[in-house]
């Protein structure tokens, strides 16, 4: 049986559509999380092909030397939910590690699969910076990364606080 032209567009469209509306709420919800936060970031749009790249690193000071974090990882587009870390912070020396759960889809099967890595940040962390390393566990060496300090994390750029339910 084929499936007419015109069909399949709109069935791309809808997908299209649903992926985007998905992506919107993960957005809205992470503008949430991190409105309190110091956020660094260097995020940029590839010229040539486009795609979303590099870090947010959204940061909120504890009690004492304590530092929760959430690592936002942007690999072609949008990121997912922060990456939840933790640990401390002595003397501008921020040192922090978690878990991420990277989602991933398998092609041409389409089956959903999760893959694990350790992360760890260690570095320098001013008002206006961040200088350090990030190793993530399975995608390559340690890289030496530079944050600049932000107002918000890439997705949240259009996202507008006073507009919160």
């Amino acid at each position: 049986m084929s499936i007419p032209a015109n069909l399949n567009l709109l069935l791309a469209v809808v997908a299209f559509l649903g992926t985007s509306r998905a992506q919107n709420k993960v957005a809205t919800d992470e503008c949430e999380r991190t409105a309190g936060m110091q956020v660094y970031s260097n995020v940029f749009v590839h010229e040539e092909t486009g795609d979303l790249l590099g870090y947010d690193l959204a940061v909120k000071r504890e009690a004492g030397s304590g530092v929760d974090a959430l690592l936002y990882v942007y690999e072609g587009g949008e990121s997912d939910a922060g990456v939840p870390l933790s640990g401390q912070t002595s003397n501008n020396r921020l040192s922090i590690q978690g878990t991420w759960l990277e989602h991933l889809v398998e092609y041409p099967s389409k089956k959903k699969i999760v893959q694990t890595h350790f992360v760890k940040i260690v570095g320098a962390l001013d008002a206006a910076a961040f200088r350090g390393d990030l190793t993530i566990e399975g995608m390559g060496e340690r890289e030496q990364i530079q944050l600049k300090r932000v107002k918000r994390i890439w997705s949240c750029k259009k996202w507008n606080p006073s507009s919160r339910k």
